[in-house]
C-alpha cells in the first residue's frame, strides 16, 4: 500500500503544478513558499455550524478521471473519462464498451497534471423522446490557441447502446489560449435553457486583454453562458437575455466575472443556480448567479480586492454566499443541493468540496449562509474530487481521482448515503 501523503506534500505539488502550467519551474519556486507560508496562517475562525458525516457506496470504479455523470433514467449512469469515454453503469456493474469515445477527437493530453479532455455533459430535458446528448470537449486548434473548445449535440442510436457517432451536430466553439481554466460545465436550467461555463481563457491573474476577460463583455471568456439549442442549426439567444441588443457585448452572456466556474448546478427545490468559482492564489468561493451578475473577477477574488489590490468597484458586483482561504484548499469543485430523501442530515444544504479532497456545506440561515465541514466516510482523506453528481430522485454522488493525470484508471464514483 502506498503511503498516504500530507496534506502539506498534497498542497505543495498542486500549488507546483498550477505554478509551473502557468510561468514555468521559476514562478512555481517564487509561488511555493508564499503558499505554504500561507497554509500555515491558517484562519482559526470559530465554527458556526457543526460538522457533518456521510456516508458513501462505491457505484464504479476503474475509472479514468470522471468529470462528470449523468442519468438516462433508464436505470443507468453514464460517467464521462477525461480522456475521452463514456462509461455506463448498469445494474451496479461498469460495462466494458463504453457510450462513445472521442480520444481521437481530443487534444492530446499531459499524462500529468491537465486540465482539459472530455469535461461536460447534459441530456436534454426531452431526452426521452428525441435521445439528444450535449458533450463539451477539447480539440487541437487550427489558429494557433492552445486548443479547442467545443459543445456538440448527439444522438443515442436506435440500439440505446451507442452514440451515434455521426449524429455530431456542432452547437459553438471557443478558442483557449492556455490550456487550463476551461469551465465545460453543461447543465440545463428549469427554464429548458442550456448553460454553460467558460473560464478566463487560463493563465494567470486573467492577462488575456486590457482588462481581463472575466470583465470584457465582448468575449465568452469568464462567463456563464444561456441558449436556446432547440435550433435548426447551431442555437439561439434567448430574448429575455441580459445584454440582447447591448453593443460590443455578446448576448448570450447570463453572468460574468467569473475566473473558472469548474462546476455549477441548479437547485431543484428553489430553481437557483449555485456555482464554485475556483480562485487565483488566495479565496475560493460559492456563488447564486443571477441573470446579469457581475461576480468580480478579476477586479475582486471572492470579497477581496485582486486586480486593483485596492479600491475595486465592490458595489458594482455580487458577492459570493461564501468563500474560503487557501489554508483550507486550493481549488473549489462546485456541487448540488440536496433534494434527496434517504440522508434528511444534509436536507436543503449545498454539498461542496475542494480538490484535495476536504468537504463542506452550505446552510442558509436568513439571508447569509454558514459553512460546515462535511467527511465522506471511506474517501481517502486526500483523495482528489472533480465532481459531484445527481440522479433524478435527487441522490448526490461524488466522483474522485486519486492521481493528478486523465490516464490512470483511479477514479471512483460514490453515492452519498447516509
Amino acid at each position: 500500500m502506498k503511503n498516504i501523503p500530507s496534506h502539506k506534500t498534497v498542497f505543495k505539488l498542486f500549488s507546483m503544478r498550477r505554478a509551473i502550467a502557468a510561468n514555468g519551474i521559476l514562478s512555481a519556486m517564487l509561488i511555493l513558499p508564499m503558499l505554504v507560508a500561507a497554509q500555515k496562517k491558517a484562519i482559526n475562525k470559530k465554527e458556526v455550524t457543526p460538522a457533518i458525516s456521510v456516508g458513501v457506496q462505491v457505484m464504479a470504479s476503474n475509472i479514468q478521471a470522471p468529470t462528470a455523470i449523468v442519468f438516462p433514467d433508464n436505470g443507468q449512469a453514464w460517467i464521462t473519462e477525461q480522456s475521452g469515454r463514456i462509461r455506463v453503469v448498469q445494474q451496479g456493474k461498469l460495462l466494458d464498451e463504453p457510450l462513445i469515445d472521442l480520444k481521437d477527437k481530443l487534444v492530446k493530453l499531459n499524462n500529468g497534471y491537465e486540465e482539459r479532455g472530455l469535461l461536460g455533459i447534459a441530456l436534454h430535458p426531452a431526452f426521452k423522446k428525441n435521445k439528444k446528448v450535449y458533450l463539451y470537449y477539447d480539440i487541437p486548434s487550427v489558429k494557433k490557441s492552445n486548443h479547442t473548445g467545443v459543445l456538440a449535440e448527439y444522438k443515442l442510436a436506435e440500439s440505446g447502446n451507442k452514440i451515434d457517432v455521426e449524429s455530431e451536430h456542432i452547437i459553438l466553439t471557443i478558442e483557449e489560449p492556455d490550456g487550463n481554466h476551461n469551465g465545460g460545465c453543461l447543465q440545463f436550467g428549469p427554464d429548458g435553457y442550456l448553460y454553460v461555463s467558460f473560464g478566463d481563457g487560463g493563465g494567470q491573474g486573467d492577462q488575456h486583454g486590457k482588462i481581463g476577460n472575466g470583465q470584457d463583455m465582448n468575449t465568452w471568456h469568464g462567463k456563464i453562458l444561456r441558449i436556446d439549442i432547440d435550433a435548426d442549426s447551431g442555437y439561439k439567444v434567448p430574448k429575455d437575455n441580459p445584454f440582447v441588443g447591448k453593443t460590443n457585448v455578446k448576448p448570450e452572456i447570463w453572468a460574468y466575472g467569473f475566473r473558472n466556474p469548474w462546476r455549477f448546478s441548479f437547485d431543484k427545490a428553489s430553481g437557483q443556480l449555485f456555482a464554485g468559482d475556483v480562485g487565483q492564489s488566495a479565496w475560493e468561493e460559492v456563488d447564486i448567479v443571477k441573470k446579469g451578475g457581475n461576480y468580480g473577477w478579476r477586479l475582486m477574488e471572492g470579497t477581496h480586492c485582486y486586480n486593483p489590490d485596492k479600491g475595486c468597484k465592490i458595489k458594482e458586483m455580487i458577492a459570493p454566499i461564501a468563500e474560503y482561504h487557501h489554508s483550507e484548499g486550493v481549488s473549489i469543485t462546485g456541487g448540488y443541493v440536496y433534494n434527496g430523501s434517504e440522508n434528511p442530515q444534509i436536507k436543503g444544504k449545498y454539498i461542496f468540496a475542494d480538490w484535495t479532497g476536504r468537504g463542506y456545506y452550505l446552510k442558509q440561515v436568513g439571508s447569509k449562509w454558514t459553512r460546515g465541514k462535511l467527511s465522506f466516510t471511506n474517501i481517502a482523506q486526500y483523495a482528489k474530487i472533480t465532481a459531484f453528481g445527481e440522479d433524478p430522485s435527487g441522490e448526490l454522488y461524488v466522483l474522485i481521482n486519486t492521481d493528478t493525470g486523465p490516464e490512470n484508471k483511479n477514479g471512483k464514483v460514490y453515492k452519498i448515503v447516509r
